[in-house]
Order: C-alpha cells, then sequence, then structure tokens
C-alpha cells in the first residue's frame, strides 16, 4: 500500500515537474516569440527608413539628374546658335570674298585683256615692221587705244605740242598739270640683243639712255605746266622687261630714267597708272560737283536772306496800316456819336453847342 502511494506521489511529482517544465518551455517560447516580433518590428522599422532615405536619394538624384540634362540642353542649345552664328558669319564673309574676288577677277581680266590686245599688236609691230617712222607711228596708235580705252576724251590730248615747238605723243591732263607721254622705243637695238650679245645690250643701254635723256629735256617742262615727271611708254612686254633688268653706269636702265624724271611703263603698268589718274580725275569731278552744289546753296540762302528782308518791310508796312485802320476807326467812333448828339439835341432851342470833333492826329 505504501509502495502504491509512493508510485502515485512519484507520478504526481513528475506531472508536476513535466507542467513546470512545459511552463517554463511555453514562457521561454513567448519570450523568444515577443523577442523576434520585436527584432521583426525594429526590421521593418528599419527597412521603412531606408525606403524613405533611398526614396529622398533617388528624389534628389531625379532632380539633379533633370538640373544637369536641362544644363547640357541648354548649353547645346546656346552651342547650336553660337555654331549657327558662325555659320552665318562664315557664309557672309565667304559670299563677301568671293565678291570680291569675283570684282577683282574682272578687273584683272579687263587689264589682261588690254595688255593682250596691246601685246599683240606691239608683237606685230615688231615682226612685221623695220623702219623706225612707222614703229614710232604704231607705238601712237597703241597709246592713243589705250588711252581711249582708260580715260574720259577731255582728260588727255594726242599730239600736244609745247611753246617750244616740241612735240609729244600725248598729254594727260590732271589737277591742272600736264603728264608727257611719249611711245617711241629702241626696237632695233632691242632685237640685236639675240645675235650681238653683250656689245648689243651696251648699244641697247645706250639708246634706252639718250631716249630717257631726250624726254625729260624736251617734255618736262615746269613753265610748261608739266609735272616733274613723264612717261616713256614701251608697247612691248618683253622689251619692258629687258629695260628693267639692264644695267647701265652701275645701276638698272629704270632707275637711271626714274632719276631723270622719266617712268618706263609697259602696256600693263601704264593701264594701272591711268586707272590711278581716272580715280583722281573722278575725285575731281566730285569736287567740282560739291563746289557747284555749294555755290548754289550759298545763293539760294542769298535770295532767302532777300526774301526775309522784303517779308519783313511787308510785315512793317502791314503793322503800320493796321495801326491806321484802327485810328481812323476810332476817329469815325467818336464821329458818328458826336452826330447822333446832335441829331438828338434841340437845335431850334439853340441851347446847346455841338460837341467838337477831335483834331486829327499826325502820321
Amino acid at each position: 500500500m505504501e509502495s502504491g502511494l509512493a508510485i502515485l506521489v512519484a507520478g504526481v511529482l513528475v506531472v508536476v515537474v513535466a507542467l513546470l517544465i512545459f511552463g517554463l518551455v511555453r514562457q521561454r517560447i513567448a519570450q523568444e516569440n515577443a523577442a523576434l516580433r520585436q527584432e521583426m518590428q525594429n526590421l521593418l522599422n528599419t527597412q521603412a527608413q531606408i525606403t524613405t532615405q533611398v526614396t529622398q536619394l533617388m528624389g534628389t538624384i531625379n532632380e539633379q539628374l533633370s538640373g544637369v540634362q536641362r544644363a547640357l540642353q541648354e548649353g547645346v542649345q546656346h552651342s547650336g546658335q553660337l555654331v549657327a552664328q558662325a555659320q552665318n558669319s562664315m557664309r557672309e564673309e565667304l559670299k563677301s570674298s568671293r565678291e570680291t574676288l569675283a570684282q577683282i577677277q574682272k578687273q584683272l581680266g579687263e587689264v589682261q585683256q588690254a595688255g593682250r590686245r596691246l601685246s599683240e599688236a606691239s608683237e606685230t609691230l615688231e615682226r612685221v615692221l623695220g623702219a623706225a617712222q612707222r614703229r614710232g607711228s604704231l607705238g601712237e596708235i597703241a597709246l592713243e587705244r589705250l588711252l581711249a580705252d582708260a580715260l574720259p576724251q577731255a582728260s588727255y590730248e594726242i599730239q600736244y605740242r609745247f611753246s617750244t615747238g616740241d612735240v609729244v605723243d600725248a598729254a594727260v591732263k590732271f589737277r591742272g598739270k600736264l603728264l608727257a607721254i611719249d611711245s617711241k622705243f629702241p626696237l632695233e637695238s632691242y632685237q640685236r640683243l639675240a645675235t650681238e650679245g653683250e656689245a648689243a645690250r651696251r648699244g641697247f643701254a645706250q639708246a634706252v639712255r639718250t631716249h630717257a635723256d631726250s624726254i625729260a629735256k624736251k617734255y618736262i617742262l615746269r613753265d610748261e605746266g608739266t609735272l616733274d615727271v613723264a612717261f616713256m611708254f614701251v608697247p612691248s612686254e618683253s622689251v619692258y622687261y629687258e629695260l628693267l633688268m639692264s644695267e647701265t653706269q652701275g645701276v638698272t636702265l629704270d632707275e637711271y630714267c626714274r632719276r631723270k624724271g622719266v617712268i618706263p611703263v609697259s602696256p600693263n603698268t601704264l593701264y594701272a597708272y591711268l586707272s590711278v589718274i581716272l580715280m583722281g580725275l573722278q575725285g575731281m569731278q566730285i569736287e567740282e560737283n560739291a563746289r557747284q552744289l555749294a555755290s548754289k546753296l550759298a545763293g539760294l540762302v542769298r535770295q532767302f536772306d532777300q526774301f526775309a528782308e522784303i517779308y519783313e518791310k511787308l510785315g512793317k508796312h502791314l503793322h503800320n496800316a493796321q495801326q491806321n485802320y484802327e485810328d481812323g476807326d476810332r476817329r469815325l467812333t467818336r464821329a458818328r456819336s458826336a452826330l447822333e448828339q446832335l441829331a438828338q439835341g434841340t437845335l431850334a432851342e439853340g441851347s446847346g453847342a455841338a460837341p467838337a470833333l477831335e483834331p486829327a492826329r499826325e502820321e
């Protein structure tokens, strides 16, 4: 019996211990679950914070990217505008350059065409003519043709005669002065260069010197109103080139001539000189037109002053007439008043006397 009670007590103890253990385990599990839930909540809170921060960071990044994109677009747009402006400017410059080049080419073409015409004429002259007189005649023709192409007819004279009796082939009139142009040239001396060598070169130089001295003596005449220089027209580019390359007395022939006041010119160089002279003549015409306009304006001012003087006198006369009219009107009014009083008075009684008229005021 006692053993059964002991077994019962032992069983009860086992049950109690089991219940205690179960309670402890359950409490432990509950505590761990609470801790897990707390940790999960913390994790969720942390995740929410991270999500918020990431969202804010993405917003900031998006704003910065948008700003960068706008800046890039504005920069690209501004660069495009600058490029477009630069392209437009370059197009305008290129257009202007093309127009300028076209004008220069046109002018060069005209110069070259005139030079070719004169060169062809001079080459033909060299080949077919033998007489010096005929060569001089055709040189004068070439010079006359070139002058006619380059200058107004009134600005030059062919075969101009000085008071000394000497006649120059052409004289250009410029600012009240004369520029003498002689068309003779030493062709025979030049033609001997190819066959006679150095002796012919010395002969050519001597012929040019003699010709330059003659031009300086006969056609540079200050008393006759000439310039201090004269032109030696050489209607052949090859002869002109030889003249430039040849030397005499230690200097080039060109320098020798220039020291004498004689300037050698070929068809091309003469055309260039004449173009400059033409611009000067045009400038003189503009000055003359300006002087005429100024003279006409001065005459108009004088006429206006005369009209103003007449108008002022007329105003004074009108003012005097107005004063006289007003004075006469006042007198007439007083006279009318006196007559009315006279008509209303009792003349029959003879008791009243007519008022006296105011004496006329002297003008």
